[in-house]
Order: structure tokens, then sequence, then C-alpha cells
């Protein structure tokens, strides 16, 4: 018995191991005409496995590459398009490049403060301050993400005027965050579980 692993190593394995059977018997075709005709029969079966692609920008010129791809580029014939070069497959991608500088607090994150200098900028009143709310909400929740013991909004003041350069100098009632506090969830759900004996033990009573 003849395992995969055994067999030739298939560069493109999602076309199949009958397909590159085909590929591998048209690289032994000696005609070149009959070589050609070969490659577009192959070329047809190619695409129609997969015809919800039909439609996709270049999807013949991609199914062309493949089949060189899996020629090992060494097919002699007419191709249609201008084929991808072997080189071009092991070229390294270009390094993407991260933001560079410090986060000055993590739990916010770099956007967050990036959001509170702009929110300093704004010249409409009433924008600005529904905005810098509602980045004050949003800051407490990430704090509590941090914190299990829940946060002051004063905390959260001091840090609006330290992220906005004092630009954003408010007092606590100013925020109108309200006297609720957030809690960790983990803490919830275990207080809900130990409530639901409780509520048991009540309904075997009424019973």
């Amino acid at each position: 018995m003849e395992y995969n692993t055994q067999r030739k190593k298939m560069e493109l394995p999602e076309y199949g191991r009958s397909v590159q059977n085909m590929v591998d018997h048209a690289l032994t075709i000696e005609d070149r005409e009959e070589r050609q005709r070969c490659a577009n029969t192959i070329v047809n079966i190619m695409g129609g496995m997969f015809p919800h692609l039909r439609d996709v920008p270049d999807f013949k010129h991609k199914l062309w590459d493949h089949l060189a791809i899996m020629a090992d580029f060494k097919l002699d014939i007419d191709y249609p398009f201008e084929i991808v070069k072997r080189e071009e497959l092991v070229m390294k991608p270009e390094n993407i490049e991260y933001p560079n500088g410090d986060i000055r607090y993590r739990h916010y994150g770099r956007f967050l403060e990036g959001m509170v200098k702009k929110a300093a900028q704004i010249e409409d009143e009433t924008e600005r301050k529904q905005l810098i709310r509602m980045l004050a909400v949003q800051m407490k929740k990430s704090l509590n993400n941090w914190n299990k013991e829940g946060i002051e909004d004063q905390k959260i003041v001091d840090d609006l005027r330290e992220y906005s350069n004092g630009l954003i100098d408010l007092q606590v009632e100013d925020l109108e965050l309200g006297s609720q506090r957030y809690h960790n969830n983990n803490n919830q759900r275990k207080q809900n579980f130990q409530r639901k004996p409780q509520n048991n033990q009540r309904r075997k009573q009424q019973h």
C-alpha cells in the first residue's frame, strides 16, 4: 500500500492528487500543440473545482499561475498571461511598522489617549462635554478590568486632566457618572451563583 506521505509533495494540495497527476502527465507530452491542449483542459478542470470564484477578478490568471507552480515552472507552453515568477514566491514580505512610543497607561490603551486629546480641542461645548463623558465612562470600565475593588471617579478626573495637559479640568460632579460603582464581572457571577441555592430553598418551602 502506498501512503500519501510516500508520494511526491504537492505544491498546491487544494487541487488534489488527480490534478497534480494531470500536470505531471502534461510535462511528459512531447508534442507542443498536444501539450498546450492538455494544459488548457487542466486549467478548465481547476476552474470547475471553484465555480463560486469565477466572477473574481483575475481568477483565470491565478489558475494559470497555479498551473505553472504545480509544474515547477517546467511546462513549456504559451501562457495567455504573464505568469508569476519563481523568485516572487519566496520574497519576504515588508516589515510592518508599528507605532513607536510608550503608552502612558496600558489599561486605557493608545486609542483612548488620542481621543482625549481630540476631545480637548473641540470648540462646541455641548459636543465636547458629551464626548468627554463617554470617554470617562470607558475609562472607568477599563480601570475596573484591572482593579477588582472598584474605582473612584476622582481618578478619572485626574487622568483626563493629565492626558489633556490640563485642557480638560473638571470636577467629579461635572462628569455626571453618578454614585454607581462598577464591579468585577467574576464577582457578580459568584454572587449570582451563591443566590441560586437560597432561591431553590424558598421554592421547596412554598411547596
